[in-house]
């Protein structure tokens, strides 16, 4: 069976690993940790080919203790359970390393089997995760870990790892791999800062480059076989959280380029819905009372980009997107509704004033009989000063103009009605 290339080139020293630089390098506290041999439990917590595997790998080398190793897309409680006997045995004797992958897919009763033997330190635990942590893992087993993310990988670090994959390359091949700096650099950045991604697309440019006098990759056979390996991106992970929060952090920022980035990156990835979604709740949030006309402007953008469905969808898009970038902002009905369901789970205002209440008729125990509410039609403006709020909270403000034309507009105008 043929060892993947990524394997091949796992590295021999932390200097070897590419990337992750903030946690590896000289003087960082996980190098640190590392180099005095003494190994807590650690959950690594990061995008898949960023180096989690290579480094649990690397720790498993230099630690005197017994390794095993399991993952949690196959793992059984049995598989668990044989490591934990193995702690009895003379290969236990010095306690047992266990690297655990995508631990995320264990159940709870699966992690708390580790729970006992993880705090009396008879196996440390080396748990990586492609999701949240604090979602997915025992907390349990979280509180006796220290979680490290992982980040996806630069490319100029990337490329470091690319030309040592061409270099192994060529001499197991025993013939000369030429790729053009085009070609590795295009690689590098496609990508999507996944190391193990870039390593093999290189063996694969490889295959396909082959002729006669060796092997020549330039960057028209990259692009087209790595042409779409640059989005990161799952509907159910944190990419996915990651790039639909970017996008709408980049139309409430008004910065429209970043903002039709995050928008392609939705488009490529075909996800329609996330796309119109936080573009609706943008316009209302982000621009609301600012520029409402807007609101069923997006809407309409919206209506038909789930008609026409993609490619198409993304034209109304792009020109919703750029609206609501453009558009002036007040987030002043988002912040106002936000400080009433404040006091509503507080509990206050339980009590509908009297006048309000939807009731024709009066007890022998009320005195003042007669609803005595105010039809403010029947008076001039159509307004008459009543008390609409509760008792306990008839003196709160919630709302508050925001600074825009169109809000100073609203205000000037209730000022000169109400006298103030």
């Amino acid at each position: 069976m043929n060892t993947p290339l990524a394997d091949r080139l796992r590295p021999e020293s932390l200097d070897d690993i590419v990337g992750q630089k903030e946690l590896l390098a000289p003087g960082r506290p996980l190098r640190k940790i590392i180099e005095s041999g003494h190994i807590p439990n650690l959950i690594f917590y990061g995008p898949s080919g960023v180096g989690k595997t290579t480094l649990a790998s690397y720790i498993a080398r230099i630690t005197n203790r017994s390794f095993k190793k399991l993952n949690g897309t196959t793992a059984s409680t049995a598989d668990i359970k044989e490591i934990v006997s193995s702690l009895n045995t003379f290969e236990g004797l010095n306690g047992v390393l266990l690297y655990l992958d995508e631990i995320q897919y264990l159940n709870k009763k699966q992690q708390q089997t580790l729970l006992e033997f993880i705090e009396n330190g008879s196996i440390t635990l080396i748990a990586s995760t492609t999701e949240n942590p604090y979602f997915y893992i025992y907390n349990a087993i979280l509180s006796r870990s220290t979680v490290f993310e992982f980040r996806p990988v630069e490319p100029d670090e990337i490329l470091k790892a690319v030309d040592r994959a061409v270099r192994v390359l060529s001499e197991e091949q025993g013939r000369e791999i030429v790729f053009t700096d085009e070609a590795k650099r295009h690689i590098s950045t496609a990508c999507g800062g996944d190391v193990r991604k870039a390593l093999n697309s290189v063996e694969l440019c490889m295959l396909a480059g082959s002729r006669e006098e060796g092997v020549l990759v330039d960057e028209e056979l990259a692009k087209s076989l790595t042409q779409r390996s640059g989005a990161r991106y799952d509907r159910d992970g944190d990419a996915h959280y990651d790039v639909i929060s970017a996008y709408q952090k980049s139309m409430r920022g008004s910065d429209v380029n970043a903002a039709l980035f995050y928008l392609a990156r939705l488009v490529e990835s075909g996800d329609l819905i996330s796309a119109c979604r936080r573009l609706v709740v943008c316009a209302c949030e982000d621009v609301g009372l600012a520029y409402p006309q807007i609101i069923p402007i997006v809407k309409s953008c919206v209506d038909i980009a789930m008609q026409v469905g993609f490619p198409e969808a993304r034209i109304p898009l792009a020109d919703a997107v750029i609206m609501v970038c453009l558009a002036p902002k007040s987030n002043s009905g988002e912040s106002a509704i936000s400080a009433a369901q404040a006091d509503v789970r507080a509990g206050l205002g339980q009590v509908v004033p009297r006048q309000l209440q939807n009731k024709h008729f009066d007890g022998e125990e009320r005195a003042q009989k007669g609803q005595n509410y105010l039809y403010p039609h029947s008076y001039p403006n159509h307004w008459i000063p009543q008390q609409y709020l509760p008792d306990d909270i008839r003196d709160k403000v919630y709302y508050e103009f925001g600074e825009n034309k169109t809000e100073q507009a609203y205000k000037a105008y209730w000022d000169k009605i109400k006298n103030l």
